[in-house]
């Protein structure tokens, strides 16, 4: 395949302005970017890839804006078309993270290993602005910007995705073969809100950790909410320790002995029995022991967000998360004195304090169990009205013939892998044969969206893909981990069973069942 007729095309008068009904393209832009090398790329996209990988590519930059008339909203697109390595024929959408659509956050990493693997790409801003500010989301004091988070949503992601399919027809001279989407987190909703608003936008979606149920957010504000009320913040060492202990405690119940928790629903570790436990903090003013408060604590991180009588609301992380790390649901910070407060994960803060109360100087701190209650409640219902990502109704997606793969971490410390579980539950209620085109693969160790000691599929995109254009169903996923060791994911309901013996297992060491 040559390279100049391709090199032509990077050139406005080569890229007509894209025709969305309802939108209104006001620029184009091309860049052509020569001979790029990612000598490193901080990311798992870098397992099992060659030394070589991200090295001398090239490619076509073109950078789109449009609006939405009379809504005075402007959206960024990029759109990135490889001339080096050769097109693959597909095409590529990356999600983005937090309250970031994608564009900024992915163009160092993401973009740039899609170009590598030959796939034309696409990320877009969906109007919001790129380095997680907040001021857009509001109107005024107490009124949401409801175009502006439906742009963010999914009506700038369709148009993102739509308008990428026109440039690759004009630049290529032929529409992708296949289209695909990849995303965690909020690009995991990202991913979710194509398979139930837009079906037929893609083959296939890749969508891990995704934050679809709007409860998620007031849960795992739940051990700020019970430190607040106790007003103990207990020392990240005697979290940290509790979580060791469980880990422990609950390591063995998979058959090996790993410091992986690869059975959660087996773990019944009681903090409360570790209450008194000699601790080793070097932390200047640190206690000497786990104090009641401590297990209180990691009780509602771990056993689920709760009314003021006992009864339950949503789930929780699991006893791997890492609960005192930087947006740890008990994060705490202490000074030499010995006097700790708590940290308010960003998010948590967005979602109760915009979202539900539509207040910027709402003081979180201040609500009783009975304002909790409340605001979990109308979280659903604020989040879902602008944002809605959860609903089970996967009929037309399934009828399109797109598939779609997740993963979650068990070990996520930011959206709970109970919550993706209750969602394909909900789907699988109202559609037996899900598994034949949604699989949820539930990954031990690690934490939101990768990290962790547990093992990474770094494979599970090439999974999706051969599913879509092979028809191989993906049974199982390789996982790799930090100590180079193989194990198997396992499709949900099912899991991984350990067959093997010793520490130094691979991924023939493992059945699902």
């Amino acid at each position: 395949m040559s390279l100049s007729p391709f090199l032509s095309n990077c050139s406005t008068q080569a890229i007509p302005f894209p025709a969305i009904f309802g939108s209104k393209f006001l620029t184009v832009e091309t860049s052509l970017v020569l001979s790029l090398s990612l000598s490193s790329l901080v990311d798992p996209s870098q397992l099992y890839r060659d030394d070589g990988f991200g090295d001398n590519m090239s490619f076509c930059n073109v950078t789109l804006t449009h609006t939405h008339p009379n809504q005075n909203d402007r959206v960024t697109t990029q759109v990135w078309l490889p001339v080096q390595p050769e097109w693959n024929g597909r095409l590529k959408m990356v999600g983005g993270a937090g309250l970031i659509a994608g564009l900024g956050l992915t163009t160092d990493v993401r973009m740039p290993a899609a170009v590598a693997d030959g796939y034309a790409t696409v990320a877009t801003d969906a109007g919001a602005p790129t380095d997680n500010t907040v001021d857009w989301l509001l109107l005024s004091p107490g009124n949401l910007n409801m175009l502006a988070l439906q742009n963010f949503a999914y009506v700038a992601l369709q148009d993102a995705a739509l308008a990428a399919k026109s440039v690759v027809k004009s630049f290529f001279g032929q529409s992708p073969l296949f289209s695909y989407f990849d995303g965690c987190s909020q690009g995991g909703r990202q991913g979710y809100a194509f398979a139930q608003r837009y079906p037929n936008v893609f083959n296939g979606i890749h969508a891990a950790a995704p934050a679809i149920n709007a409860e998620v957010w007031a849960a795992e504000y739940f051990p700020q909410q019970v430190m607040n009320e106790l007003k103990e913040y207990p020392y990240p060492c005697e979290i940290d320790a509790l979580t060791n202990l469980a880990i422990k405690a609950c390591d063995g119940n998979d058959g090996v002995l790993d410091g992986i928790i690869s059975n959660e629903d087996s773990c019944a570790f009681d903090p409360y029995t570790a209450v008194g436990a000699e601790l080793q903090c070097s932390s200047p003013g640190a206690p000497k022991n786990i104090s009641r408060a401590a297990a209180i604590i990691a009780d509602a991180a771990w056993n689920g967000a709760r009314r003021a009588d006992g009864t339950f609301l949503f789930p929780t992380v699991g006893h791997q998360a890492n609960l005192t790390g930087y947006g740890g649901l008990a994060e705490t910070v202490c000074t030499g004195n010995g006097t700790c407060t708590g940290v308010v994960n960003d998010l948590l803060y967005v979602i109760i304090a915009l979202f539900v109360e539509k207040n910027p100087n709402f003081d979180l701190a201040s609500m009783t169990r009975r304002d909790f209650e409340q605001a979990f409640r109308r979280v659903k219902v604020e989040f879902d009205t602008a944002m809605g990502t959860a609903s089970p109704d996967l009929y037309d997606f399934k009828f399109s013939g797109g598939k779609m793969l997740t993963y979650h971490g068990l070990a996520d410390e930011v959206i709970t892998f109970r919550g993706t579980r209750l969602y394909y539950d909900r789907v699988a209620a109202i559609d037996p044969d899900v598994h034949g085109f949604y699989r949820l693969f539930e990954a031990p160790g690690i934490a939101h969206c990768g990290g962790g000691i547990g093992g990474y599929p770094a494979r599970s995109f090439e999974a999706l893909v051969k599913w879509v254009e092979e028809g191989v169903t993906p049974d199982a996923l390789e996982a790799i981990d930090v100590a180079n060791r193989t194990s198997l994911l396992c499709p949900y309901p099912k899991r991984g069973i350990f067959t093997g013996a010793g520490m130094k297992y691979s991924a023939d060491d493992f059945v699902c069942e």
